[in-house]
């Protein structure tokens, strides 16, 4: 529509994409996610993995993969339905200030809803999402468990949609929507020093919850797992320092730091977080337990995780698509990292599952009335 409306051309204005299409990015690459998620859970349900007891949730209370699919649909349809009428507005020449309001009006609008205290649209669920959202903040104040680590990776993994965020908020606080006046937080350097903080946080939290893990149960892996989120903040600090100054020597320490923390977390990826790789087993490069009757799907996962962890290269090549427009190529590559995340989603929780079985983990407490029994018996 904004290409018919001649509002996505070289010669337009740039004024509608620069300010309107980080608010679609959001919501489309939250959603995306959210939609994989249903995709997990019907997966989860499907092979019999104890999702529910994993991540503590109350059977009765927890979401299903009909709700989240319901959920993303009337989202999304809502989203697009007024981003419509916005551009249709613009499109035929309106202008004023409430018309350009409207973007941050429905970011507002999911705010207000996501924290709605009447008991309307799952609030149990949104209370929950808000709680460990708290917990992932305030880390390492909070004891961490699975539900908590397992969000702030999915988080890892939606740095564009933080940034778009900021983006958004600092755009309509500011007022520069009355003046449409794009670039004003763009040229301020406490906007650009969050940015680059908002890029850092999730890592930051991760490895928090990391030390605090090792602090609790004293297992150094929780150590070894901190410095691959710290390495993965090293590589975004090289990209963020290449992307100010254009030099080759911060080019080569861009190239250097993204390999090491790419095989970092390739390694951890496919050996701790999936349990696969054991030399021994009686799947070649496998594990001995399966939930996933054929094989094949796992050797494409592990194939595939691989060519999505390399799409950093992109930050070093600027492939150009045919020309497809910067904003565009970056949706691109941050839905290709969240597709990447909902199928790590899936091997990730299927290998707790095992461990859980395996260590008799299934149950938390047998309420059963056993009693001590005389030698003699």
């Amino acid at each position: 529509m904004a290409h018919i409306a001649g509002m996505y051309t070289g010669r337009s204005d740039t004024v509608y994409m620069e300010t309107v299409y980080p608010v679609l990015s959001m919501f489309s690459l939250l959603f995306l996610h959210f939609f994989l998620y249903g995709c997990n859970i019907f997966m989860w349900r499907k092979t019999r993995i104890n999702y529910s007891f994993i991540f503590e949730l109350a059977p009765t209370k927890d979401l299903k993969y009909r709700d989240v699919f319901l959920i993303c649909t009337t989202s999304m349809t809502a989203v697009v339905g007024i981003m419509f009428v916005h551009l249709s507005l613009i499109a035929k020449g309106y202008s004023s200030s409430v018309i350009r309001v409207i973007p941050g009006v429905l970011v507002l609008l999911f705010l207000l809803l996501l924290m709605c205290p009447f008991n309307i649209v799952y609030r149990s669920s949104r209370y929950r999402f808000l709680r460990v959202i708290r917990n992932i903040v305030l880390t390492p104040l909070y004891k961490v468990v699975m539900l908590d680590f397992f969000m702030a990776d999915q988080l890892c993994s939606q740095v564009p949609t933080l940034r778009n965020l900021e983006y958004v908020a600092c755009y309509y606080i500011t007022g520069s929507y009355q003046t449409q006046d794009y670039g004003f937080c763009m040229r301020t350097k406490n906007y650009r020093d969050l940015a680059y903080a908002v890029s850092f946080l999730p890592y930051y939290w991760r490895a928090m919850q990391c030390a605090r893990r090792w602090f609790d149960e004293g297992d150094a892996s929780h150590l070894i797992n901190l410095g691959k989120y710290v390495s993965a903040m090293l590589a975004a600090g090289a990209k963020v320092a290449y992307e100010k100054e254009k030099s080759m020597g911060w080019l080569a320490l861009v190239v250097v730091m993204s390999s090491a923390a790419t095989v970092y977390q390739l390694y951890w990826d496919f050996v701790k977080d999936w349990g696969l790789l054991q030399f021994n087993s009686k799947n070649p490069w496998l594990r001995n337990e399966l939930m996933l009757r054929r094989k094949a799907i796992y050797y494409f996962s592990m194939v595939l995780n691989l060519v999505l962890r390399l799409a950093w290269l992109q930050t070093v090549l600027h492939s150009n698509f045919g020309g497809l427009d910067v904003r565009v190529m970056s949706f691109f590559l941050a839905a290709l990292e969240v597709i990447r995340r909902g199928q790590w989603n899936f091997y990730r929780l299927e290998n707790e599952h095992l461990n859980n079985a395996g260590k008799f983990r299934a149950v938390k407490s047998v309420p059963l009335p056993f009693h001590e029994v005389d030698d003699q018996d």
